[in-house]
């Protein structure tokens, strides 16, 4: 699985799930319990996952939408 999106925008993450599963693309969202947890600190953001296979289709998908500032870069180096 390859991180497409980290965010701590609710609606982000609801419209980029909704985009998603209109192409039938598979996807995870990780730190669902943690992010909830926290409250609205906003320290744990979710993180959208899909599978290496889908992870171009999916990031066309999102830049098509208007949302290439949302996108993790593809060779963060060091970035978290």
């Amino acid at each position: 699985m390859k991180e497409l999106v980290r965010a701590n925008n609710p609606a982000l993450i609801s419209f980029v799930e909704s985009l998603l599963k209109e192409l039938d693309i598979n996807y995870f969202v990780a730190d669902q319990a943690i992010s909830a947890a926290e409250g609205s600190i906003g320290m744990f953001p979710k993180r959208i996952l899909v599978s290496e296979d889908h992870f171009d289709k999916a990031r066309n998908l999102l830049i098509d939408a208007g949302l290439e500032d949302e996108l993790r870069p593809l060779n963060p180096g060091f970035w978290p």
